[in-house]
């Protein structure tokens, strides 16, 4: 069912319906990406007016802006909801590190400014953040309440400590100034699997194809996901529901442990083994590939409790069925 569908649903049909749903002016900070893309498509299907600010001259379904028109867009919107921020997939050099944290920092930054400077400010602001901001850990998952937030772990390499630093100060810049009209929520995501060509899924469905798609490591770090319809939909219920701020962990609620992870891929794809990577030969892949090991080897243990406490319901709660999904359903390649 799509996100569309279910607003129908919801509302009935015939003459109990309640009064048509008002359409809302969503300002995209950072929307051409992935991630941008899944939650556009799914928001205009709704029925919502999207515009996507971007660095890049763009030709999409709906209308595009610049950085610099980004006050001018968010006065008079209804939501704003920023996902800027450079690929993290990288190797963590002195620059990337820079451009890293400054990709995120500085946009939320102009987006907290676009917001206090607007005459009738957006009701809510979604702020992306990173379910990696948790500790590395095996013995419990990770939620709102109860979550312990990164640090340097003994069973951890200092080296991560990095991406912490970096969820850390991404959330504080979206809470230095006081926004009296707008309801902020800083969204801690998991990693969104979709179908679409190049994104984490494409890339570890390929490697299982191929008879590589064996656990990373000691396939015993638990690998926090969210199904992409089921990213879209939450982004939509923290819109509709004004009684939901703070922080949010966005996340399927059945994390797994790699090994598990990557057999129900195998599965799914019909491929009965595949090559095990351990930890000192993905260190020599990272470095070829331009990329950190940290991305497979840190243990994400992340549920959504404050959403299922709020009556959210996953199309796609378990892996298994999931996977089924996103290997043999409708999606395709963009």
């Amino acid at each position: 069912m799509t996100v569309l569908e279910a607003e129908v649903e919801a509302r009935g049909t015939g003459k109990n319906a309640g009064p048509p749903r008002r359409a809302l002016r969503i300002v995209m900070p950072g929307g051409s990406g992935h991630l941008g893309t899944v939650l556009a498509n799914a928001l205009h299907e709704r029925g919502d007016d999207v515009v996507v600010i971007s660095r890049a001259p763009l030709v999409l379904p709906w209308r595009v802006a610049g950085w610099e028109e980004l006050a001018a867009e968010v006065d008079g919107a209804d939501v704003v909801i920023n996902l800027a921020g450079r690929s993290v997939d990288c190797r963590y050099t002195a620059k990337h590190r820079r451009e890293i944290v400054d990709s995120r920092v500085e946009s939320t930054r102009a987006v907290g400014r676009a917001i206090a400077a607007a005459r009738r400010a957006p009701r809510v602001w979604l702020q992306m953040s990173t379910a990696t901001i948790y500790a590395h850990r095996y013995d419990a998952p990770n939620d709102e309440r109860t979550g312990i937030l990164g640090g340097y772990e003994s069973n951890a390499p200092r080296s991560w400590r990095f991406s912490i630093d970096v969820a850390t100060a991404w959330e504080q810049a979206a809470r230095e100034l006081t926004l009296p009209s707008t309801r902020t929520v800083l969204m801690r995501s998991a990693i969104v699997m979709s179908p679409y060509r190049g994104t984490p899924f494409s890339i570890l469905r390929t490697l299982a194809r191929l008879g590589a798609g064996g656990k990373a490591g000691d396939g015993r770090q638990f690998v926090s996901w969210i199904h992409h319809r089921d990213f879209a939909r939450a982004v939509a219920f923290l819109i509709d529901r004004d009684d939901i701020s703070g922080v949010v962990n966005i996340a399927a609620p059945n994390p797994l442990p790699n090994a598990d992870f990557m057999r129900a891929i195998r599965r799914a794809c019909g491929v009965p083994i595949g090559i095990t990577a351990p930890a000192w030969l993905l260190e020599i892949a990272s470095f070829f590939y331009r990329t950190e090991t940290e991305l497979l080897l840190k243990s994400r243990r992340v549920v959504p409790g404050r959403l299922q406490r709020a009556g959210f319901t996953f199309d796609f709660p378990t892996w298994d069925e999931a996977v089924r999904e996103l290997c043999h359903g409708a999606g395709g390649e963009w």
